[in-house]
């Protein structure tokens, strides 16, 4: 893995002109003529999908997310994190904004925050060639626009985490995190924001990203984490933003 790299101080002027650049309005909008994937293609990268047929899986993540949009007013940034690695919190914070991609008056954002151990683009299967989230987090010049990449679900985008690093602190409470966050805010008012995050245990990251979400959603591995480490783990976040514990038996 590589060391990470000091986030670049940023002028009054470069200010302005991420801020210009990460109100790309082209960027999040739904897509007409997106390729699609099959119903095989989109299982081969673990991601939910509608037919004929009710399915569990994609029922109770239909259920997560009317109880999100019941519970936070207007278009929000939801953080989903582990409890601890390997409970599943990628596999939840990616069907959920897939759920939500579902109704064609909102669209989705997943953004990969794990840095490091991201996993979105390699199992969605998508070449992030130009980069992703660190990479734009360190680069005052870097396009928005750049790292977002289609998944071939509509209506659902992706940002990678990017080159891997050790330490996400730094990256969580910069400047442009926040701004990338604000924009996206403003400019796509029926845009809603999963924030992929790291394990609660072992590293303050995760705490350190809920400080910018609106909502966290914690991803306990059922059968893997115990009663007293989910609570030690809830115990991590504001009352006032925590929507609950999801239990995963899967991926």
């Amino acid at each position: 893995m590589s060391a990470a790299n000091p986030l670049p101080e940023l002028d009054e002027s470069a200010w302005e002109r991420a801020r210009e650049r990460s109100s790309d309005k082209r960027a999040i909008t739904r897509a007409a003529g997106t390729t699609a994937l099959t119903p095989t293609q989109l299982e081969d990268r673990a991601i939910i999908h509608r037919g004929g047929v009710s399915r569990p899986e994609v029922d109770a993540f239909r259920e997560l997310r009317t109880r999100l949009l019941s519970a936070v007013e207007g278009s929000f940034v939801a953080m989903v994190a582990p409890v601890s690695a390997g409970s599943g919190g990628s596999f939840v914070a990616r069907n959920l904004a897939t759920a939500m991609a579902f109704d064609e008056t909102k669209s989705a954002l997943l953004v990969d925050c794990d840095l490091r151990h991201p996993s979105q683009h390699s199992t969605m299967q998508i070449d992030a060639a130009a980069g992703g989230l660190v990479e734009y987090l360190e680069d005052p010049e870097a396009e928005l626009s750049d790292i977002i990449y289609e998944t071939g679900v509509n209506g659902l985008r992706l940002i990678p985490a990017g080159t891997s690093r050790e330490v996400g602190a730094e990256y969580f409470s910069s400047f442009r995190m926040r701004l990338l966050l604000d924009s996206i805010r403003s400019r796509h008012p029926n845009c809603y924001v999963f924030l992929d995050g790291p394990p609660v245990r072992g590293t303050p990251d995760a705490r350190i990203l809920a400080d910018i979400a609106d909502v966290v959603i914690l991803v306990a591995g059922y059968g893997r984490d115990t009663a007293s480490s989910i609570a030690q783990a809830a115990a991590n976040f504001d009352p006032a933003k925590f929507a609950g514990v999801v239990f995963n038996e899967g991926v």
